[in-house]
């Protein structure tokens, strides 16, 4: 039996959860179900999008005559417990589980953002991300003064400094007309990629951008109504999918039933990476199964960047359907080559100096005896900045493998996202200054094999004009104010807190 060489002391991005890759802004989750128990509805909905967003996450419950909020920093699973839930009654709740894309990961920008007023309480969740938030700013600090805004006594708290913050603000001054029609007035005002969930005391809203970028689905459930980022967070609890909610609706839901409003013109421009990575794999976006098109993306691979090997791995989870599409098209036999750590979260205690230098693996470890004196092609769904491949690939080698071949179900990518995916900055992009054949040598590889953007999207199902590929191409398809005006703490910059404040999980409107 041969003697397994020693890792060579590094720690890097795969093995290190503090170097992401891509990640998704937010999963939102709206019901309106009398009887139910819409808290733990909500609960299980937000298990089921935990994949969009593991900073913090928040529900708010409305009785009919006032609205709880209850949020904390962390996964859902650990903000919520059975005694938190039980004490969340009522008729109406929202849901959120955030990824920071605009604003700091901090308690004060947990989600659902909540404003008392003596018209009646607001509390919102978005997932997506804004591009006129220097606007929107402007637009909050041009409302009348606070006098219809109820004071949160005791409540310490620091100023939000997210783009949900502001809309939230907007929605809640409604002096002179119903919360629904002042939906109108600001919803064609707000650019960018935005699904917002929203309720006051008695209805809940829904409304997506006019370009579609996030998914957002309409359920039904016996006794009430859902609505949630993904359908396969009704299928978790049971309802059933009625359709998606079409870019520039919105969807008002109470006593009287369910009625929607057009507030824009549509003009279909769904992102392209949530086919290639963001939704869970037993989601249908647009008609459209994601896992099928993910295989399908494996397929196409296999026929652009064939090569002889010996066996096919993916990179566990998200590699997973291409692997399997990449094998299928090839007749290359597919087999697990990584065991992935289930447990490790986003957020999770940095390992000591010493632990670095042994090559603690935290994510991924390799299986020798799949490995070994074989010719391996592993199947990723992107490459960011390169650093996780090259610890993957190290990997493979000191489990003995005798070649290397990377194979990507996504175009390189060149250009940041401004529509709620928190990429690296353009200059960290690995493939803004390498060629394949460059990047491939800097992460070790034998070969390196991107999809082209054409196969990719031929593997959706959807047309070329009905789709966002920013990432891959530059071009947005909503125009993107000066760059001084975006950014992840544009709002930080600009906004002082007056306080450092406490802070408390539960916001109760008096």
């Amino acid at each position: 039996m041969s003697k397994r060489t020693g890792g060579d002391g590094r720690l890097t991005t795969a093995l290190d959860p503090q170097d992401q890759g891509p990640q998704d802004a937010c999963g939102v989750f709206g019901v309106w179900a009398p009887g139910e128990d819409v808290a733990k509805l909500t609960y299980f909905g937000l298990y089921a999008l935990q994949h969009r967003g593991q900073e913090s996450a928040g529900i708010a419950v409305s009785n009919g005559r006032q609205i709880l909020v209850y949020k904390d920093m962390g996964l859902v699973s650990q903000v919520f417990d059975e005694s938190t839930l039980e004490s969340l009654k009522g008729h109406l709740a929202i849901g959120h589980s955030r990824y920071s894309t605009t604003g700091a990961s901090t308690w004060q920008n947990a989600q659902p953002t909540f404003r008392p007023t003596v018209d009646g309480s607001i509390a919102l969740g978005h997932n997506g991300n804004l591009i006129n938030t220097h606007e929107l700013a402007q637009m909050v600090r041009d409302l009348p003064g606070p006098d219809d805004e109820l004071p949160l006594q005791s409540r310490d708290v620091e100023t939000s400094t997210n783009d949900t913050s502001l809309v939230t603000a907007l929605l809640a001054h409604h002096p002179d007309t119903s919360l629904e029609q002042r939906a109108l007035e600001v919803l064609p005002k707000v650019r960018g990629a935005f699904c917002f969930v929203w309720m006051n005391e008695g209805t809940l809203f829904a409304a997506r951008d006019p370009q579609g970028i996030r998914p957002l689905v309409l359920g039904r459930l016996d006794r009430g109504w859902v609505v949630a980022s993904e359908d396969a967070a009704l299928a978790t609890i049971g309802a059933s999918v009625v359709r998606e909610i079409e870019p520039g609706e919105m969807v008002v839901i109470d006593e009287n039933g369910l009625r929607s409003h057009r507030f824009a013109e549509a003009d279909r421009k769904g992102c392209v990476f949530e086919y290639v990575y963001l939704a869970r794999p037993d989601a249908t976006i647009s008609g459209r199964s994601v896992h099928e098109s993910r295989v399908e993306m494996g397929r196409q691979l296999a026929r652009e960047f064939p090569v002889e090997a010996d066996l096919v791995i993916p990179v566990p989870e998200s590699g997973t359907p291409a692997a399997a599409g990449y094998a299928e098209e090839s007749g290359i036999p597919f087999g697990q080559g990584f065991v992935k750590n289930a447990y490790v979260g986003r957020t999770f205690i940095q390992p000591s100096q010493t632990l670095r230098q042994l090559g603690i693996r935290l994510k991924l470890n390799a299986l020798e005896h799949m490995i070994r004196g074989k010719r391996i092609v592993v199947v990723d769904d992107s490459i960011v900045r390169g650093n996780t491949q090259r610890a993957q690939v190290r990997m493979l080698r000191e489990a003995g493998a005798r070649e290397v071949h990377v194979r990507i179900s996504s175009p390189p990518v060149k250009w940041p996202c401004f529509y709620g995916i928190d990429f690296a900055t353009r200059a960290e992009l690995i493939a803004n200054g390498l060629t394949p054949e460059e990047i491939a040598a800097s992460v070790g590889a034998d070969t390196l094999g991107y999809i082209s953007l054409d196969g990719m999207i031929d593997s959706t199902k959807q047309t070329r004009d009905t789709l966002c590929t920013a990432c891959f191409t530059g071009d947005y398809p909503v125009e993107l104010p000066d760059e001084s005006l975006l950014g992840k703490h544009l709002l930080e910059s600009t906004l002082q807190s007056p306080t450092m404040g406490r802070a408390l999980p539960v916001l109760n409107n008096p």
